[in-house]
């Protein structure tokens, strides 16, 4: 167990960022399609070919799935994805035809600092970096779809955290932080997950003492969206991902005040990469919730400095 995504046996993760543009795009694939589900809770989502992910639909399987910073511009990146992924002959059979499912989601990250004066649109070439450099999935902080992430308060990032429960029933979870909250308590170093942290994983400090009153800390309105893919071994239908995911948004409200607001797109894909017998629903989804509140913290906690940033990174303001 590495407290990363590719903790789910079988699925591997590529990042690929562009440090100019202070965007970036993760990929997350397998070698034969997977199950997946999606339940959005934000007000103001960007997506790619989540219709088909509801239960009611024809294909219950995707190739891929795409977290991209750019907004509605990062949707891009799917295309790119689609495109190699038919080149190497994946894809749904649709009379010899091959259709790869690509469902992807966007954060919005123009507004960082980084220099967005692009003549061509550059996420289909980092959808397929990220695809080319799928492997191990390591990467934290302001990596992939985290490199541009902001939240109220300090630098966003990617973070990723797993679990193995006591039937040996693994879940992990991957999320590119860009809330219109904040991940942190007031200006205190401790963090919202905090009752839900394994060691000293983001730090260590424990829940906060005090908690403050009032309106919360929020960044500007049509800025945010945070992203997440919650993932399990357990052999799974769509019906049942997609209420993993719904029960995963439970981590977004646990590591991130406020949450689910109409100015956020928040989204998490729900996949089942594995073929052990389920355990009882409501532990599933208490552990993916449990497992996302955690990865929150620890995208915000291991992002790195850039000169541009708008924000300190959590490191710079609170050290480690």
């Amino acid at each position: 167990m590495r407290n990363l995504l590719t903790d789910v046996a079988g699925l591997r993760v590529g990042h690929a960022q562009d440090d100019m543009i202070m965007s970036g795009v993760t990929v997350v694939t397998a070698a034969a399609p997977f199950v997946c589900g999606v339940h959005v809770m934000g007000g103001a989502p960007g997506t790619r070919e989540t219709d088909l992910l509801a239960p009611d639909k024809l294909v219950e399987h995707v190739d891929a799935l795409v977290l991209s910073g750019g907004s509605a511009l990062g949707l891009d990146a799917a295309s790119g994805v689609a495109n190699a992924l038919r080149a190497a002959g994946r894809g749904f059979d649709v009379g010899g035809q091959r259709v790869p499912i690509v469902p992807a989601a966007i954060l919005f990250d123009l507004l960082n600092g980084g220099d967005k004066g692009w003549d061509v649109n550059p996420y289909a070439a980092l959808g397929v970096r990220a695809l080319e450099s799928a492997g191990d999935g390591a990467g934290l902080g302001s990596v992939g779809a985290g490199t541009g992430a902001t939240t109220a308060t300090l630098k966003g990032g990617l973070g990723q955290a797993s679990v193995r429960l006591d039937d040996g029933t693994t879940v992990a979870a991957l999320v590119a932080v860009n809330a219109l909250g904040s991940a942190t308590v007031g200006e205190t170093p401790h963090f919202w997950a905090a009752p839900w942290e394994i060691g000293t994983e983001f730090g260590g400090h424990g829940p906060a003492l005090t908690y403050p009153q009032g309106r919360p800390a929020m960044k500007g309105a049509s800025r945010n969206t945070t992203l997440g893919i919650i993932a399990t071994d357990a052999a799974l239908t769509q019906a049942q991902c997609t209420r993993l995911a719904t029960a995963a948004h439970d981590g977004f409200a646990r590591a991130l005040v406020p949450s689910h607001t109409p100015m956020d797109g928040d989204l998490i894909f729900a996949l089942s990469q594995g073929d052990r017998p389920a355990p009882d629903a409501a532990l599933l989804g208490h552990a993916a919730a449990a497992v996302m509140a955690r990865a929150i913290a620890r995208g915000i906690y291991h992002a790195t400095s850039d000169p541009r940033d708008s924000l300190p990174t959590y490191a710079r303001r609170h050290g480690s």
